[in-house]
């Protein structure tokens, strides 16, 4: 199955991904509402660390490609399907808000390593939007192996400057 297969079958049956996406934050509203105030003991850090996880990388690839076909395949942002490219990402605002009302970030396992991977992800998208717009490599006579270790130090340089950046 590729992943327009995928979106395809996504978009004939909604119900599966609308239910999915509603449940997290119904979950996480439930917990807020049973474990209040008890969300940085050992239940309650472990369950909302599956529910981040559970929503964030849906959420975080949902912007991901959106910003891949506004980016370089030049698709209008009129053209999203509200339903595949649109709920995941409110559905992950709404899951981080009704966590946070309950137990602070730093005290749920994993979630730095949820920011640190979101960074690198970042990083990565604004390299290749570079190399893209600019045509660095269809108009330079640097050898190829000297761009590509700037790509890797400028990587290095992106996550490292992030790690400081969210510490």
């Amino acid at each position: 199955m590729t992943l327009g297969e995928f979106f395809g079958f996504i978009n004939e049956n909604p119900f599966y991904i609308v239910f999915y996406f509603a449940a997290l934050p119904l979950a996480a509203f439930l917990a807020n509402v049973f474990g209040k105030g008890e969300g940085h003991l050992s239940p309650w850090c472990v369950f909302y660390s599956v529910v981040l996880y559970m929503v964030a990388v849906p959420g975080i690839f949902s912007i991901i490609l959106n910003l891949y076909h506004m980016l370089f395949e030049n698709i209008s942002i009129y053209d999203a399907n509200i339903i595949s490219q649109i709920l995941p990402i409110l559905s992950m605002v709404a899951t981080f808000f009704l966590v946070k009302q309950n137990v602070s970030f730093d005290e749920i396992p994993g979630f730095g390593k949820l920011t640190g991977f979101l960074s690198s992800v970042a990083g990565v998208m604004l390299i290749m939007f570079i190399l893209n717009k600019v045509h660095l490599i269809a108009f330079t006579y640097v050898k190829f192996h000297y761009i590509i270790l700037l790509l890797v130090a400028l990587f290095i340089f992106i996550r490292f400057g992030t790690k400081k950046l969210f510490s």
